[in-house]
């Protein structure tokens, strides 16, 4: 006998250990006959919006997230009608077998380890994300590796304990949610310092493609100090130097801060940083940048002088152990071998994280940077 489809259709596994995301989009609707790789719904986590495709071919037969819905990796997701052959195709995660109710009970969050049990490594990130919620990390069992304690299991712990939104607010969504999360979570587990400089940048030609040249300046930066491109486990107290600069670069959107990341930034000449960066910007803004050029950042580059401000105190995201801004251009008169003239100069500000550089290292770093800038014409 022919095996049969199988009917209920689970939000697959997106990778990088993401435990839910959240309905944006259906792209069908109960009663739509489907082909193999046809676009269900787009959905989003981790700051980017992706589209899941049909595993099958097939008629819907009820959609089992509303928009907005915010679910679990293996949360049923559709169910198709019986008796339609299987249609291969790409398919992303697995048909699960069909389910009496549309929706499982959600897990027990409040099941204490067995008495005498070890308890599961938790991440100082999570650690400090509970007690923002107000969450009793004894009362949790973890559903990552090893019964390790995620994001997700301190927000669903969060949610049964009837956290209230205040009335006159709503709640945040997509980009600003992850963007509130990741800020929450670094303001906990970092030790930031902040160090300042200006460059002079008068000989700079007009047309200068200046985040590129920024971009050329922090790798500058970083091979004077590879410190600065590195990575810091604060559990373990242990630091890894990177051996290439992956830039993420901070894209202000309406929908709140986007950090897509430009891959070997120490391999490429300004113009191929200044050509890369164009299409890089441009899908972040447009919302369909791809999730794994999100990840994997060693070094952020935040270029906000466009928009205003000089100086800035940023936030550093574990496990990246600094970032550089840049702030807006403007005349300042300083003191030239000839005199005194107005010059335009560029401010720097570079945060750090102060548990895996050093004073010295930050200033090295920031003195090289000041350096290349001051160099290109």
């Amino acid at each position: 006998m022919a095996e049969q489809p199988k009917r209920v259709f689970p939000l697959p596994d997106l990778g990088e250990g993401l435990q839910d995301a959240e309905i944006v989009a259906w792209h069908v609707a109960a009663g739509d006959h489907v082909v193999a790789d046809q676009p269900l719904v787009s959905v989003e986590t981790d700051k980017a919006v992706v589209e899941i495709p049909s595993p099958r071919a097939g008629r819907i037969e009820k959609l089992l997230a509303g928009p907005h819905a915010r679910i679990a990796i293996g949360t049923p997701l559709v169910a198709f009608t019986d008796g339609v052959e299987h249609d291969p195709g790409a398919i992303v995660g697995e048909l699960a077998e069909a389910a009496p109710a549309p929706t499982p009970p959600p897990a027990p969050i409040s099941t204490q380890p067995p008495p005498g049990a070890p308890r599961p490594r938790v991440a100082p990130a999570i650690r400090a994300l509970a007690a923002a919620r107000g969450v009793d990390l004894a009362t949790i069992s973890g559903t990552g590796p090893a019964g390790e304690i995620t994001r997700a299991d301190i927000e669903r712990a969060a949610q049964a304990r009837g956290t209230q939104v205040p009335s006159g607010a709503e709640p945040l969504r997509g980009i600003r949610r992850a963007m509130a999360q990741r800020m929450e979570e670094a303001g906990h587990a970092v030790v930031p310092a902040t160090v300042t400089e200006e460059a002079d940048i008068h000989a700079w030609p007009p047309d200068v493609p200046v985040t590129a040249r920024l971009l050329a300046a922090m790798v500058a930066g970083c091979r004077a100090e590879p410190a600065l491109n590195a990575a810091y486990d604060g559990p373990t107290q242990s630091r890894r130097l990177n051996a290439s600069v992956h830039a993420g670069i901070a894209v202000d959107t309406a929908d709140g801060l986007i950090v897509p990341v430009l891959r070997d930034a120490d391999r490429q000449d300004e113009p191929a940083l200044a050509a890369a960066l164009q299409p890089l910007i441009a899908a972040a803004r447009a919302r369909r940048v791809a999730p794994e050029s999100l990840r994997g950042a060693t070094m952020t580059l935040s270029n906000f002088g466009s928009l205003g401000g000089m100086f800035a105190v940023l936030v550093v995201v574990p496990p990246q152990v600094a970032i550089l801004g840049a702030g807006r251009i403007r005349p300042v008169v300083v003191e030239t071998p000839a005199g005194f003239a107005a010059r335009r100069m560029l401010p720097l500000s570079l945060t750090f994280d102060h548990r895996a550089v050093s004073g010295g290292e930050a200033a090295r770093f920031l003195a090289a940077v000041k350096a290349a800038l001051e160099r290109a014409t």
